[in-house]
């Protein structure tokens, strides 16, 4: 084979693959950021797997509920409302998971507030668990979705005294939420990021070296697109400023994924007067229970309690 003829080869090959990870870039990492189900990977799936049903998680000693919510655009969400434990409960509290959870990551949880006198409602976000959805719009839609189940909570359950419990990406719509609705009392917000762009620049600074900025807000600008939401608008820290409730932000110092530092800047950002925070000591991001112990537990459950006299 000629050196001409092997030129051509690497050319063309050179060409393929650049051709073909252009296309990956546009098409395929902007859905790794927005999309929770792909309904082409759906169809060859033989068995789907589905959240823990409540029967199999259930405690005899709690009393639970299952909750079906349609959102304001007509998916199907699920709940677990969990009830306390005292005939007349303080208040109750919405649970929003991370990205690596389900609503049965707070059983163990609803059970520490039913016993110390709240209810609890444990929320599949859309597209996790059994939730619908084949997008994550990192709060644009979620935020109404909860108002949604705000609604039902007080119209059909007859529920009053709401609170709100996120951590990570929950964390984040603790605070969006808490921003645009009133009704929500008092909530907590553990190891939260301040907005989308700047949470995916650090997804690339760990993982490449490099803070990639015009790259990452790029494939998060297509993100959005793909998943019909405004990315620029997916802002905790945005959000924050209108937030005038009760509100504890917890973080730990060693959190490698989000930084405290952005912790700390939603918190300094948020109007109220009536906020705390709490830096939880050699704590990364999704070990805050374990690590602050009975301590961290006491530190929550005062706030909570100082809370639903209000």
């Amino acid at each position: 084979m000629t050196k001409n003829r092997i030129a051509k080869i690497l050319k063309r090959t050179f060409i393929i693959l650049f051709v073909v990870g252009l296309l990956i870039f546009y098409f395929i990492y902007p859905r790794l950021i927005t999309e929770r189900r792909n309904p082409i990977i759906e169809i060859f799936k033989t068995q789907k797997v589905i959240s823990s049903t409540l029967e199999q998680n259930d405690n005899s000693k709690f009393k639970r509920k299952k909750l079906t919510i349609t959102t304001y655009d007509g998916l199907k969400q699920y709940a677990i409302l969990t009830y306390s434990s005292l005939a007349k409960p303080k208040g109750t509290i919405i649970l929003l998971h991370g990205s690596s959870h389900t609503k049965e990551h707070f059983l163990d949880l609803s059970e520490f507030l039913s016993i110390n006198g709240f209810n609890s409602v444990a929320l599949d976000i859309r597209g996790f668990g059994e939730s619908e959805g084949q997008f994550f719009t990192y709060g644009i839609k979620e935020t109404k979705d909860i108002q949604k189940l705000i609604d039902d909570l007080i119209n059909e359950e007859g529920l009053s005294n709401i609170g709100i419990w996120g951590q990570s990406i929950g964390g984040a719509l603790v605070l969006q939420t808490m921003g645009v609705d009133q009704r929500i009392k008092y909530g907590i917000s553990e190891s939260a990021y301040t907005d989308l762009k700047s949470n995916i620049q650090g997804f690339f600074q760990r993982h490449t070296g490099y803070n990639l900025a015009l790259i990452s807000d790029f494939l998060v600008d297509r993100a959005g697109s793909v998943g019909d939401f405004d990315a620029d608008d997916a802002s905790p820290i945005k959000y924050a400023k209108s937030v005038t409730q009760p509100i504890l932000v917890i973080h730990g110092d060693k959190d490698i994924a989000i930084n405290i530092s952005e912790g700390k800047a939603n918190f300094y950002n948020i109007k109220s007067n009536d906020k705390e925070f709490i830096e939880v000591e050699s704590a990364g991001h999704s070990d805050l229970w374990e690590v602050g112990g009975d301590k961290y537990f006491n530190q929550v459950l005062t706030f909570l309690n100082n809370n639903s006299t209000k």
